[in-house]
């Protein structure tokens, strides 16, 4: 993983992103950016554009405060999460206007079906209780279920597991799985996760999630990248 060091932002990149580039770690799938951004009090990312994108941002934990082209202005907290598809193009700013507390946040970026797509914006605030020992989806497209809808066939889940607690998921034919272990540590299919790590789910038909701590995670499930 690439790693960016500022006084303001700490990050570390899942695939290839601004100063970090790794010819075999562009995406995975028609997932292109996962990012795990740290944000000290009082500082942020000014106004910036975005095109054809749809983008996920995770609170963790702090406040965002978003700001954007199509005249949408909030502040997210943790447990919060922001979807936005740039589609024809925006611009936005984030900001941790916290005197004093770090923001961090995961942003996802999903590669959309097709290009010129009509913008989308919206947030919905999670409850610790609706992922508490189970899966919660909380993104799907617009065919799915979830609470928050977007473009592209994915769907995005979180949980937060009790140590010693296990689940199952059931993986479709043809499709494939990135996991991120958020905080703490689990255990998929014997293969060990710590506080950050990512994981690249291909050709795998079930897993079995085991927390070894207290443990909080998310994962991204979509279409196999032979298919796309």
């Amino acid at each position: 993983m690439g790693k960016s060091e500022h006084t303001w932002l700490h990050s570390t990149h899942h695939f290839s992103f601004a100063d970090y580039y790794d010819p075999d770690h562009i995406n995975f799938g028609v997932l292109r950016v996962l990012n795990d951004d740290t944000i000290q009090p009082k500082s942020g990312f000014p106004t910036h554009p975005h095109r054809d994108m749809e983008i996920i941002t995770y609170i963790v934990s702090g406040e965002l405060t978003h700001q954007d082209s199509m005249g949408n202005e909030e502040k997210l907290l943790e447990g919060e999460v922001q979807y936005m598809s740039a589609g024809t193009g925006l611009t936005h700013s984030e900001y941790n206007h916290h005197p004093d507390k770090r923001l961090r946040l995961l942003q996802i970026w999903i590669l959309p079906p097709e290009k010129n797509l009509e913008p989308l914006y919206g947030s919905y605030r999670f409850e610790k209780k609706d992922s508490h020992n189970r899966l919660l989806n909380i993104v799907s497209s617009k065919q799915g279920g979830a609470q928050i809808k977007i473009y592209q066939d994915v769907k995005l889940f979180i949980s937060r597991l009790d140590k010693d607690r296990r689940l199952e998921f059931t993986i479709d034919r043809e499709r494939q799985i990135y996991f991120v272990s958020i905080e703490g540590s689990i255990e998929i299919n014997g293969t060990r996760l710590y506080e950050g790590d990512g994981l690249e789910i291909t050709e795998e038909q079930q897993l079995i999630i085991k927390a070894l701590s207290d443990a909080h995670f998310l994962f991204v499930e979509m279409a196999s990248s032979h298919d796309l």
